[in-house]
């Protein structure tokens, strides 16, 4: 393999999934030895206010801008074919050309779909070698272009997708979603019961509650759950101090029964010992998931991709959603009473899992851009 390439991933803030998976892959790089790898939040570099306010834009279509965003998701389409969009076609071209000079890069990955990478190629005439690593289980048609040279894509659901808009088959690889490598490491999970003072006689059930407020009604859920003693609950509630705040008296109440912790570095210790966990639908949480096959339960998904992506894993029977907040109590205690259904998840969630994606992935652009640079190099001649 040839490390001596410089590589460029770009990423975008939008959503925690896109930035994680270009930390991932860049950590990844440097375990195989790459000497020159540079990773760009390429928009928030460009022009920070527009940035800051289309991710606060972005934060609110979890609660009050849903119809917006639904509208944006499924209207997009039509407005990016008739290439009227021109604010998002040129939108971080200035910077990026600066990263190309300053950078010179051999490879350039894109962990977000910013159509100005392959537009470059469009209206500079230099190719470099670009790549696409898509964060979700389903197809939005922002990522595709014809200046793209590969798409790596998280199922063949999404491979036949692309190939029906156009794509070649050969351009496109199913690889899964790069995770942290954490994920998929084996562990025993008695320590890990034990760090959290957990019991492994009971019910575990995992409630991810910081990620833009998943659960609107968290401590409500809360108060009926620690009433059956043969269920935990944890709840892991991110930044959202306030949230951490409001569940203390709880959970003083009631300490063989529900945790709350605010930020968790090693999640996937948390993954290991629950029965179920409560979500909300991203690309990178569901990929996590399966890595350790934890059967989930996805509420009021956003329409877009998050929507897309739960009724993907619904109809493989790897998730249940729930549309009303007064049916998340019922779903949670009927799963967790059911042996039988919960087995069925953890097997049909597992069975979605891709190994060592990062890994795979990056040997597969290596050998492209190979390929690719061979060409150029031959038609120049």
């Amino acid at each position: 393999m040839n490390t001596n390439k410089k590589v460029l991933i770009l990423t975008a803030n939008y959503g925690n999934g896109h930035v994680q998976v270009a930390k991932t892959l860049y950590e990844q790089c440097l375990r195989l030895g790459f000497q020159h790898v540079t990773v760009s939040n390429l928009y928030q570099e460009s022009n920070p206010i527009v940035s800051e306010v289309t991710q606060y834009l972005y934060l609110k279509s979890f609660s009050i801008g849903k119809q917006f965003y639904r509208l944006f998701y499924y209207g997009v389409d039509k407005i990016y074919n008739k290439r009227k969009f021109n604010i998002y076609f040129k939108m971080g071209n200035k910077r990026l050309g600066q990263l190309v000079e300053e950078h010179k890069p051999d490879i350039i990955i894109n962990t977000f779909p910013m159509i100005v990478v392959p537009e470059y190629r469009r209206r500079t005439g230099k190719v470099i070698p670009t790549f696409n690593v898509m964060t979700d289980f389903c197809l939005h048609k922002i990522w595709v272009h014809e200046n793209v040279d590969k798409y790596y894509v998280a199922t063949d659901y999404v491979k036949e997708k692309l190939i029906e808009i156009g794509t070649h088959p050969n351009n496109v690889k199913i690889t899964g979603i790069p995770i942290r490598p954490q994920f998929e490491e084996t562990m025993p999970t008695e320590p890990i019961y034990k760090k959290y003072s957990i019991s492994p006689d009971k019910k575990v059930l995992l409630i991810m509650a910081g990620a833009h407020g998943v659960l609107k009604n968290v401590k409500e859920l809360c108060e009926n759950l620690v009433k059956d003693d043969q269920v935990q609950v944890v709840v892991v509630c991110g930044k959202n101090g306030s949230l951490k705040e409001s569940l203390s008296s709880l959970e003083a109440a009631n300490t063989d029964r529900l945790k709350v912790l605010g930020y968790v570095e090693r999640i996937d210790e948390l993954f290991r010992i629950t029965d179920c966990m409560i979500t909300k639908p991203g690309g990178i949480t569901l990929t996590e998931a399966t890595a350790i096959g934890v059967p989930v339960i996805l509420y009021k998904p956003v329409p877009g991709q998050e929507k897309e992506n739960a009724i993907f894993f619904e109809e493989r029977g790897a998730a249940i959603v729930v549309n009303r907040h007064e049916e998340i109590l019922e779903s949670v205690t009927s799963l967790l009473a059911d042996e039988e259904k919960l087995n069925r998840m953890k097997e049909n969630i597992k069975s979605l899992h891709l190994p060592h994606s990062s890994e795979v992935i990056l040997q597969d652009i290596i050998k492209e851009s190979e390929i690719m640079t061979g060409k150029v190099n031959m038609a120049l001649s």
